[in-house]
């Protein structure tokens, strides 16, 4: 089992309203450069999310929640059948029947994710993203970065955050944007 960490990002770190959802005024900065930059498998995670598991906090499993369930094409259909489990302290099991295959997560976020036998692909939500890696179970972060520089809002890695040493798997230009993938460097 493997926690991949999934993440569209600017060449600054900031990973904070990628398409405009949350309104904050430099939002939809990965979607300036066209449907084409995002849509698909873009994070190359073929298996992992043919077999595994997505983890979402509340907020991106809401906003995915009315996004995905419309959609028809080959990467929806993965995304609305990969089984969904959902970090939240508000919602409720008839909540998640919405978007299907999705439950709320049961007990604790770090212990549900030790249990876990499958491959945990976190995308977005940060606060679980936060969590994870401060018990140290992030194994693979994937990221898509864009030229683009916001200056400010929310970064993947804050600069007050604990260190993190990682090891570079792999780098390819997807449109726009360019993928890195990396790993927790042995210790």
């Amino acid at each position: 089992m493997s926690v991949i960490v999934i993440e569209f990002i600017t060449l600054d770190g900031i990973v904070s309203d990628p398409d405009g959802s949350a309104g904050t005024p430099l939002g939809g900065w990965a979607f300036r450069h066209g449907p084409e930059a995002v849509a698909g498998d873009k994070f190359r995670l073929g298996r992992a999310l043919d077999d595994g598991v997505l983890l979402l906090g509340r907020a991106t499993w809401q906003l995915f929640s009315r996004l995905w369930p419309g959609r028809d094409d080959p990467f929806a259909a993965r995304m609305n059948t990969v089984p969904k489990l959902v970090a939240s302290r508000t919602l409720t099991h008839p909540d998640t029947l919405v978007w299907g295959n999705s439950q709320v997560l049961d007990g604790d976020l770090v212990d549900a994710v030790k249990r876990e036998r499958r491959d945990v692909v976190v995308t977005g939500s940060l606060s679980v993203v936060d969590r994870l890696r401060a018990a140290d179970l992030v194994d693979e972060y994937r990221l898509l970065a864009f030229p683009t520089v916001l200056g400010t809002g929310r970064r993947l890695f804050p600069t007050d955050g604990p260190r993190a040493e990682l090891e570079y798997l792999a780098v390819e230009q997807v449109g726009a944007a360019v993928l890195t993938r990396y790993r927790k460097a042995a210790r």
